[in-house]
């Protein structure tokens, strides 16, 4: 049993993810930092919002989650660069906004600070249980073309269980997501997503996830808020406290990359002691 929890332990020390992003209830423990970089690349983006749509290349991606407790902790994710490559431009609500002329456009990435707590440890015959609270802040500009310059909120349940090698979580939860053609308007959507990654040693692990949105509006949901969803395929190998990872990305719906890939490092390390 011993020896199966120490194959295990790559897996569940991935709950922070790359190239994953469905969530984890577990925690990173009291005192840690994590830290995590990367990029990702996807062929024919589409942004309903403003009438684009081309190759986005984002890097790089950072991630940063702080160990409040053993059961909490706080995650603050963003970007410096988000690069688009336009391919084609159609009219939409917030095209007369875009100032971008050329053939490319660029941004920073929209910030998510988000707050994490495990309600429900694991045991051999219960998965763990938390949730996960998200507000997304509007750093990209609606004139690069690439921004909504709304805030968001999401709220998520999160369930996890070790299976032998094979760690399984799942997430579902709710986003309310502002209309940016009208300040007084939203669009509420359905999050999810499901994961697996699967050791096949100690330190490498095979992933694969589906995430995403759906929209409940009836009728057209407003631009920028409309179902999403991608799908990753991938492997993670970690050593010491160092874990690679890379991926290749599937859009579900028109608007997604059709496809794409993924590829980072994290580091995650003893910080500092609660007292």
């Amino acid at each position: 049993m011993a020896a199966c929890a120490l194959l295990l332990q790559p897996v569940i020390a991935a709950a922070q993810q790359r190239p994953l992003v469905t969530e984890d209830p577990e925690t990173i423990g009291a005192g840690r930092l994590l830290l995590e970089t990367g990029l990702d690349y996807g062929k024919s983006v589409e942004y309903p919002a403003s009438g684009l749509e081309g190759d986005l290349l984002r890097f790089p991606l950072i991630g940063i989650s702080v160990g409040l407790s053993s059961i909490a902790e706080i995650q603050i994710d963003g970007g410096l660069y988000n690069h688009l490559n336009i391919t084609s431009r159609e009219s939409a609500p917030l095209s007369d906004m875009v100032t971008a002329t050329g053939d490319s456009t660029s941004s920073v990435e929209d910030m998510v600070i988000a707050t994490k707590v495990r309600i429900v440890s694991e045991t051999d015959s219960r998965p763990s249980f938390g949730l996960r609270f998200a507000t997304k802040l509007p750093n990209a500009s609606n004139e690069s073309g690439l921004g909504l310059d709304t805030t968001d909120f999401y709220a998520s349940v999160l369930g996890a269980k070790t299976i032998r090698r094979a760690r399984v979580v799942g997430n579902i939860g709710l986003g309310i997501l502002g209309d940016p053609t009208r300040g007084d308007q939203q669009n509420d959507v359905l999050t999810y997503g499901f994961s697996m990654a699967r050791a096949l040693t100690q330190q490498a692990e095979l992933v694969g996830e589906i995430n995403g949105r759906i929209s409940t509006r009836e009728g057209g949901p407003p631009p920028g808020t409309e179902s999403r969803g991608i799908v990753r395929l991938g492997a993670r190998y970690t050593l010491g406290t160092w874990r690679g990872d890379a991926a290749v990305l599937f859009g579900v719906t028109s608007s997604d990359p059709s496809i794409g890939f993924a590829a980072g490092f994290t580091w995650v390390f003893n910080a500092f002691q609660i007292p």
